[in-house]
């Protein structure tokens, strides 16, 4: 009898973990400062700062964009995501080297982070790695916008296709959990072409995510003027992407080995992030596509910064500093949305240690997106705005991202490919 009473307190109390990490208790989410429809400017900026991001509080102070409050939405996560996590809590374990992990199946593979936790910071960057994201997703309409802050002037845009599949812990695609098809044994993969304009029209980057952090990294680009591919070296991941603001190494956050950073983590605390729903953004000055779905906007100087709601979140704060003492970056401050572990807030320090850019993620939850992707059942990136603070100037992205129509496959993600379609 002792036994099972036992064995029912542990039951309850993982249940009450794992509800507490994808539903946290927000403290101040009923201060009348915190109301929808409330705008932050720099007039009343002052009362907000211990709600906001320092980076953001700043570019709100100076008159460099405002933000509006919204409603408060739950992002729930994928069940089986969620059951996953509490079926394997306690399993996960680090390995006596960095890089190293045992025993991850599915789900977040450390909840209830721990300040007090020396190793806290590094089992952030893993549940950060393993965040639940659909299995297949891809983007046919990404586009890339290059701005002048400076002359509020647009530069440039790009149009791009773009496509990821994850080979082992699925969660909401079959075959789960893997893929039979890993013949590299990949995590993940990630594809993107360019489709306008012309002058870089089939130019392709195709990266490989192996599932032993350890190994080395995997990076091929093919160059329509060169028409070949060409793999890319480590140091140049870490270059300007097609002349933007935003680095291969900054793609979904962090795209690089856990085992290359220094992981630090600096606690948990409530802040205003921009999340909202997308169907409940006042989209009217959009330009509807074919179906209907209208872009979320930017505004402020230079329009770098995401016009959308912003609402209140539980957040845990992280740094990640390069190993490498030749790494452009000294250090990444991550703030990442608790419930859903996406990094939305991302300050990048030069090497010198001065603040160098901002990077601001738009989610919206899936419930309130496009009627395909109701089976989501998670955060999705709407916009993204990578601003270069020194040079003042700024790279945003518009996405339509979906659940892949049709099952992606190895044979889209490999170098022949990049070849085939380059033609």
């Amino acid at each position: 009898m002792a036994i099972c009473l036992a064995a029912f307190s542990t039951h309850a109390e993982n249940s009450a973990l794992v509800l507490e990490e994808f539903t946290p208790i927000l403290q101040d989410i009923d201060n009348a400062l915190l109301a929808p429809g409330t705008t932050i400017n720099s007039d009343n900026v002052d009362q907000y700062v211990s709600w906001l991001d320092e980076a953001v509080a700043d570019n709100i102070h100076a008159g460099h964009f405002q933000i509006t409050l919204g409603p408060s939405l739950d992002f729930s996560t994928h069940p089986r995501y969620v059951e996953a996590t509490g079926d394997n809590l306690g399993t996960v374990e680090l390995g006596s080297e960095p890089g190293e992990l045992s025993n991850y199946q599915a789900g977040r593979p450390f909840p209830g982070l721990d300040l007090q936790d020396p190793l806290a910071g590094t089992k952030a960057a893993w549940n950060m790695r393993y965040a639940y994201a659909p299995d297949e997703t891809e983007t046919a309409h990404f586009i890339w916008r290059y701005r002048d802050m400076r002359k509020d002037k647009l530069e440039r845009t790009i149009n791009m296709y773009g496509a990821i599949l994850r080979y082992t812990h699925r969660h909401s695609h079959e075959p789960i959990p893997t893929l039979g098809d890993n013949p590299a044994a990949l995590f993940s993969a990630l594809y993107l072409r360019v489709n306008k304009p012309q002058d870089i029209r089939n130019t392709q980057l195709l990266i490989h995510r192996a599932e032993i952090d350890t190994e080395p990294e995997q990076a091929w680009m093919y160059l329509n003027t060169q028409r070949r591919v060409k793999r890319i070296a480590t140091g140049q991941k870490t270059d300007a992407f097609l002349g933007s603001d935003i680095m291969i190494e900054d793609f979904l956050g962090y795209n690089g080995r856990i085992v290359d950073m220094e992981w630090t983590y600096l606690g948990s605390k409530e802040l205003l992030l921009p999340m909202y729903g997308h169907n409940q953004l006042d989209l009217d000055k959009q330009e509807p596509d074919k179906e209907g779905y209208r872009d979320i906007g930017f505004s402020g100087k230079g329009g770098c910064f995401p016009k959308v709601t912003w609402q209140l979140r539980r957040v845990h704060l992280l740094e990640a500093a390069p190993r490498d003492p030749d790494h452009p970056l000294s250090k990444r401050h991550y703030v990442i949305d608790s419930a859903t572990f996406a990094p939305v807030l991302t300050r990048i320090y030069d090497r010198a240690g001065e603040l160098w850019k901002l990077g601001m993620v738009a989610v919206s939850d899936s419930a309130y997106h496009t009627a395909e992707n109701e089976a989501w059942q998670g955060a999705i990136t709407d916009g993204v705005s990578m601003i270069d603070l020194q040079a003042e100037h700024c790279t945003t992205l518009n996405l339509k991202s979906r659940m892949a129509a049709n099952p992606l496959r190895h044979k889209f993600f490999n170098t022949s490919y990049l070849r085939q379609m380059g033609r």
